[in-house]
């Protein structure tokens, strides 16, 4: 499902058309993650790389707002793109 709020772009999407791996987008609190290929697995880790939780992005196009602490990295189990954001208003 497409994201149907505003928010404030605060830096460079990851590329297209490869993984997210282990980033923590600038120390940003919050990013956005869509998906580029269906089920999904997005993985958040603490900086000592204590995963904090994971969860699915079922289809090609989903994506999510995660808050996250600064050093926490966000990572994907395939085709997916990111990009830190202000708080979902």
């Amino acid at each position: 499902m497409a994201y149907q709020g505003s928010m404030k772009v605060k830096g460079s999407s990851t590329a297209a058309g490869g993984a997210i791996s282990a980033s923590n987008f600038g120390r940003a609190h919050f990013v956005r993650v869509q998906a580029q290929a269906a089920a999904n697995t997005i993985t958040v880790k603490n900086a000592g790389g204590t995963t904090l939780g994971t969860l699915i992005l079922i289809t090609a196009g989903d994506s999510i707002i995660i808050e996250k602490d600064e050093t926490d990295t966000i990572a994907s189990s395939g085709n997916a793109v990111g990009s830190a954001v202000s708080s979902p208003r």
